[in-house]
């Protein structure tokens, strides 16, 4: 089934400490991750076309909160917290990356699961470890390799293929994209990633619509 979303729409719905303080887990929802630097809220305010979608912060590693945002009916976007900032207490690090561990490992309606990265910097221990649980869990992954924008085309595409060749060590479903919240590279890949991803909430939709309306028709006999 095909199917476009107008990622425009996209809003802030909550802020949560912990998954006990989301709401149902029901639905389908899309998670994006990654390392505090890697540009994360600037590709989630380019993905939606809005300025201020994503709160981005001139210190990274601030972003404590599960973050999420309602993209359509049954379709949500998580902000996950940001993991492997050095200039953050320990103690501080270690909370969130529980409440991270703790989403990815329990909630049931997570679908799809974006993970960015520098391009100039990828496939640090954290990354991996984030893909190999994904993976493990059957859940498909999107790396996106953001700040394409800084290396040159040929430098831009060595990296890119590198960073695919190596994505085949994880088994499982990860695709590899150059992204840039800047110029505009590879928003349409992520857009279409996630329409995929987002598609059975609309397959589910349907079939209830298609229900209500033969319960209808019998009512009439």
């Amino acid at each position: 089934m095909s199917v476009k979303i107008n990622y425009q729409n996209t809003h802030f719905i909550t802020s949560a400490p912990d998954i006990r303080h989301l709401p149902e887990d029901e639905g389908i929802e899309i998670a994006f991750a990654g390392r505090s630097n890697a540009g994360k809220s600037s590709s989630l305010n380019r993905l939606t076309n809005q300025k201020s979608l994503a709160k981005t912060s001139k210190t990274p590693g601030r972003t404590q909160l599960i973050n999420l945002f309602k993209v359509t009916d049954g379709c949500h976007i998580v902000d996950l917290p940001g993991y492997g900032f050095a200039q953050v207490p320990l103690e501080m690090k270690k909370k969130w990356q529980k409440s991270l561990g703790e989403y990815l490992q329990k909630r049931q309606c997570l679908k799809g699961l974006v993970v960015l990265m520098d391009i100039r910097h990828p496939m640090k221990d954290l990354d991996q470890q984030l893909i190999f649980w994904a993976v493990d869990s059957g859940i498909p992954v999107q790396v996106l390799l953001t700040k394409a924008d800084k290396l040159k085309s040929g430098a831009r595409k060595a990296a890119v293929l590198k960073i695919r060749e190596d994505a085949k060590g994880f088994g499982g479903t990860v695709q590899v994209d150059p992204f840039s919240s800047l110029k505009g590279l590879g928003v349409d890949v992520l857009r279409n990633k996630l329409d995929e991803w987002f598609a059975p909430a609309f397959a589910d939709l349907i079939d209830e619509d298609f229900d209500a309306e033969n319960a209808s028709d019998n009512d009439g006999e």
